[in-house]
């Protein structure tokens, strides 16, 4: 499988695509994972994707979004996967060239026309402040820092009880402008970011009634930095 996403043009600009294809020294078991993995983007049309069409389209087989210095947006916006999953394993690439983006799951939108949703979003930051951590958009913020495992309760307190490496380091490991993978493992109450198959943070946390554990995928083009 390959997924892509990639960054393009003006202001801040962010490109997503997913696919699967198994690793010719992939094991048995998974083989047999890829062989029931499901592409999510067809690489030509959001067939299954809704969005704002001023900011999301496919360019070069990639799903595409651009805040346009022209037309910038006045708020977050996401491009949101019409199906909900729960436990998961999603792979991708991504390239960015400025500004912040990231990937959101088990989200809950809060306004359908403009696409404002909020969750918890594995992040894509070209300032390189906010690569791979765990941001709970609408939520209760930053859960898990790169480099940071941690535990919370349900009142958002957060306890540190390991580390995935040193925050610079993992930092090292990104290929900045240039295409990068991000794989994000969601099993139960467990959340698992890596990039460049490197695990930048890993958040236990429990479920609240205003985040159920099944929920939608969200693309974000972003306009503001946290």
């Amino acid at each position: 499988m390959k997924s892509t996403l990639k960054s393009l043009g003006l202001g801040l600009a962010a490109v997503l695509a997913f696919s699967v294809a198994p690793a010719n020294d992939a094991s048995a078991q998974e083989k047999k994972a890829d062989a029931a993995a499901v592409s999510l983007f067809d690489g030509k049309t959001l067939q299954g994707w809704s969005g704002l069409s001023a900011n999301w389209s496919v360019q070069d087989g990639a799903i595409t979004g651009e805040n346009k210095a022209d037309a910038p947006i006045a708020q977050n916006t996401f491009l949101v996967y019409d199906k909900p999953v729960k436990d998961f394993e999603l792979t991708l690439e991504f390239k960015i060239v400025g500004g912040n983006s990231g990937i959101q799951y088990r989200s809950k939108v809060f306004d359908k026309d403009k696409f404002v949703v909020g969750g918890y979003q594995a992040d894509i930051d070209a300032n390189k402040r906010y690569m791979g951590i765990n941001y709970e958009e609408r939520g209760r913020g930053i859960l898990a820092e790169r480099g940071e495992i941690v535990a919370l309760d349900a009142q958002g307190k957060k306890s540190r009880v390991g580390s995935t490496g040193d925050a610079d380091a993992l930092l090292s490991q990104i290929k900045w402008e240039d295409w990068n993978r991000y794989k994000i493992v969601a099993k139960g109450k467990v959340l698992q970011h890596y990039v460049n198959d490197q695990l930048m943070s890993k958040s236990k946390t429990p479920s609240r009634p205003s985040r159920l554990p099944k929920g939608f995928w969200r693309c974000s083009c972003t306009q503001v930095h946290r």
